[in-house]
């Protein structure tokens, strides 16, 4: 007989099988707020903190508080004489230059402290030796001046008369002046070179740049007055192509350079509210900037750049008492005067409105270059 076999009982129906739901950031869908806070934090906050151009509203915005506040100070003292522009003297430059020089100490530290960046130092004026270049600064200021006047004499464009002042007075108005161009080094030099270049190198590419400087070119051409503004569509156009080179390129901190088109344009540009500029002057002014941007990334600071600023005027104004971008000063130990052709004397520009000044500019060029050429370059930051 054949074994007896059990029916073999119905097998289960196999359980549906249920992939574990985990829920992760990821696939979550984030809640409207939450998406609101992360656009809101990306508009404001880049990868180097606030963003390039937040910072510079609020550096303008806070500049022209603080200024407004040490012009309510100082204006009721008598120190400052809002309507007297044409009065160009030593004690009149001083306090007027003082009350940008509080405004950009004020506004620099408040963004400073912003951006958590310790102090307004940070803004390319620390580095390596800033007191040798500071000094280095001022002899080449005066040296490069000095050469351009003699340059000028030689041609027969500038004579000289009659020294001016005598023995104390050598002393108290070459002493006045000196601070009062110290102060000009200082707020130009801390704005464009020092804040504006460090600000806009982290943030900024060819076509940020060209969008600002075609802002202020078509702000020059749509102004109804406007003295010498050929010079700063030449120095605009003179920077288009390297700078777009650069972008094509890809070029390693090339932010650097655009943001020294920027700031040399923008140079140019508040000089032609001056009243006796001519167009050879801004060009000048804006062509300095640019040489004054390659120093702090030969010298890793804004300082060389200030020494070299307040001794060119100072020589200017002071010692040989030419004009100053069209201003005459009182107070100067030499008296000089200009002769013949404008475009070769400056005309009532003084020797910044003279063709010659573009060698005395190529002549600084080319002293950074061979002294700081070869050194490592600054690290300036690079562009987000």
């Amino acid at each position: 007989m054949e074994p007896e076999t059990k029916p073999a009982l119905p097998e289960a129906p196999p359980a549906a099988e249920v992939a574990p739901v985990i829920l992760t950031p990821e696939f979550s869908a984030p809640a409207p707020e939450s998406r609101f806070f992360h656009w809101l934090n990306w508009t404001f906050i880049g990868s180097q903190g606030l963003r390039a151009g937040w910072s510079v509203s609020i550096f303008a915005i806070m500049f022209v508080l603080f200024a407004s506040v040490a012009g309510l100070v100082l204006v009721p003292l008598h120190l400052v004489d809002p309507a007297k522009h044409s009065d160009f003297t030593a004690s009149a430059a001083f306090f007027s230059e003082l009350i940008g020089f509080l405004a950009l100490v004020g506004a620099a530290a408040f963004v400073a402290f912003i951006e958590r960046r310790g102090s307004l130092l940070a803004f390319n004026l620390t580095g390596p030796r800033r007191i040798p270049h500071f000094f280095s600064g001022l002899a080449a200021g005066f040296a490069a001046l000095s050469a351009l006047v003699g340059a000028m004499t030689w041609g027969g464009w500038l004579h000289f008369g009659p020294v001016a002042l005598s023995g104390a007075q050598i002393v108290h108005f070459g002493a006045m002046w000196a601070a009062a161009f110290l102060l000009v080094g200082c707020v130009e030099e801390g704005i464009f070179r020092g804040y504006l270049q460090f600000t806009l190198t982290r943030g900024i590419n060819f076509w940020w740049a060209l969008g600002v400087v075609a802002l202020i070119c078509l702000h020059l051409a749509l102004r109804a007055k406007g003295n010498g503004a050929v010079g700063v569509y030449a120095i605009a156009l003179l920077g288009l192509f390297p700078c777009l080179i650069l972008q094509v390129r890809k070029a390693p901190r090339s932010g650097f350079w655009q943001a020294a088109w920027v700031t040399s344009t923008l140079f140019g540009f508040i000089h032609t509210s001056n009243g006796g500029e001519n167009w050879i002057g801004i060009f000048a002014a804006a062509l300095i900037g640019f040489v004054f941007c390659v120093s702090v990334w030969g010298t890793g600071s804004a300082w060389w750049a200030i020494g070299c600023h307040a001794a060119w005027d100072w020589a200017e104004t002071f010692f040989y008492g030419t004009a100053d971008s069209g201003m005459q000063p009182q107070g100067h130990y030499l008296t000089t005067s200009p002769v013949g052709n404008a475009l070769w004397s400056g005309g009532a520009d003084g020797p910044e409105g003279s063709l010659l000044v573009i060698g005395a500019i190529l002549l600084l060029l080319a002293l950074l270059l061979v002294v700081y050429g070869r050194k490592k370059p600054s690290a300036a930051p690079v562009a987000e």
